[in-house]
C-alpha cells in the first residue's frame, strides 16, 4: 500500500473477538497490534494479534467508507467477507509482508 489507505481486521486466537480498523500502512498498524504498542487499547486488552482480513484502497476517504460499512454490519457479514478471502481465518501477517 504505497498510496491511499487499507482496511484490516483482527482477531484473536480463537476467534472470537474481532476488531475492523483503517490505516495508511498496513504494516505498521498490525505490527503495532502484534507488539501490543498501545497497552491501553481494545486490541490489547483482547489479545487481537491475528489479522484475518485486509484491502486496500486508492485513497484513505475509500478506505474510510468501507471501514464504516464493515463496523455497521453484524458479525455475521463480518465473518462472510473474512470467508470471502480467508476462509481458514489463518493468520495473514505473512502475506502482507511479501505485499
Amino acid at each position: 500500500m504505497k498510496k491511499g489507505g487499507g482496511i484490516y481486521i483482527m482477531t484473536n486466537y480463537s476467534n472470537t473477538v474481532l476488531y475492523t480498523g483503517v490505516t495508511n500502512d498496513l504494516i505498521r498498524r498490525v505490527t503495532d497490534h502484534k507488539d501490543g504498542k498501545n497497552l491501553n487499547s481494545f486490541t490489547y486488552r483482547y489479545n487481537l494479534k491475528k489479522l484475518v482480513y485486509f484491502e486496500s484502497f486508492h485513497t484513505i476517504e475509500e478506505a474510510i467508507a468501507k471501514e464504516k460499512q464493515i463496523k455497521g454490519g453484524s458479525r455475521k457479514k463480518k465473518e462472510n467477507l473474512i470467508n470471502s478471502l480467508n476462509p481458514e481465518w489463518k493468520d495473514l501477517w505473512e502475506e502482507i509482508l511479501k505485499w
